[in-house]
C-alpha cells in the first residue's frame, strides 16, 4: 500500500492534468503523479523537468532505456522496473533487459552503452567514485552536451526513482514486482507493463 494517498485525477490541478494527459492515462501511467498532486506547483516543476529531457533528447532511445532500467534496479523502484516504454519497444527487448544483470559481460552492448551503464552504476551507488577518468571515457563516445544530457537523465532517475521506491507504490504492478519492501527485485525476469 502506498505510503502517501493517491489523489484521483479528477481532483488534480487542471494544468497538471494537461501536462501529463492524466485524464486518459492508466493508473500505472499516472504513477507517482497521483501523489505528487498533493503539491501541484512542485509537481508541475518535476513533470516539466522530465518532459524537457524527454522532448529534447538527443541520446539514443536504447541507451536511455538501458540506463533508466539499471538505475531503477539500484533504486529498487519497482514501478520503474515494471514499466517498458513503447517508444523503446523496437530497440529494447527482454533479452537485452536481462543482459543488465551483468552489463560488463553482455555481448550485445556497445562500448558506449557499457561506459554509460558503468557511469550510471556509479552515479546511483557511489557518485564520489566518478573521476576525471570516468568523464574522459564517456567523452570518447559523447560530446560534452550529450554527457550533460546523460547526467540530467541520471539525476531524474536517481532522484525520482528513490522517491517512488520510498513511497512503495506497488499495488497496481504485476505480481513479480510486488515483493515486500526491502526485498530485492530486478527488471529482468518479471512480466513488465507497456506504457506510452
Amino acid at each position: 500500500m502506498s505510503r502517501i494517498s493517491k489523489i484521483a485525477v479528477e481532483d488534480w490541478d487542471k494544468e497538471l492534468v494537461s501536462m501529463t494527459a492524466g485524464d486518459t492515462a492508466s493508473d500505472i501511467e499516472q504513477g507517482i503523479t497521483r501523489m505528487l498532486a498533493h503539491c501541484p506547483d512542485m509537481a508541475k516543476g518535476a513533470i516539466g523537468f522530465g518532459a524537457a529531457i524527454t522532448v529534447n533528447r538527443t541520446l539514443p532511445e536504447r541507451l536511455i532505456e538501458l540506463v533508466r532500467l539499471r538505475v531503477a534496479f539500484h533504486n529498487q523502484c519497482r514501478s520503474c522496473m515494471a514499466i517498458r516504454y513503447t517508444s523503446a519497444a523496437g530497440v529494447v527487448d527482454e533479452d537485452l533487459v536481462c543482459s543488465l544483470d551483468r552489463p560488463q559481460e553482455a555481448p550485445d552492448l556497445t562500448a558506449l552503452e557499457r561506459e554509460a551503464l558503468d557511469f550510471a552504476d556509479r552515479f546511483a551507488t557511489d557518485h564520489l567514485s566518478i573521476t576525471d577518468d570516468r568523464f574522459a571515457k564517456l567523452r570518447a563516445h559523447l560530446s560534452e552536451a550529450q554527457t550533460m544530457e546523460l547526467l540530467l537523465h541520471l539525476a531524474l532517475y536517481v532522484g525520482m526513482g528513490r522517491l517512488a521506491a520510498t513511497l512503495d507504490m506497488t499495488e497496481e504492478l504485476p505480481a513479480s514486482f510486488q515483493a515486500a519492501f526491502g526485498d530485492t527485485v530486478t527488471p529482468w525476469g518479471g512480466k513488465p507493463v507497456s506504457v506510452r
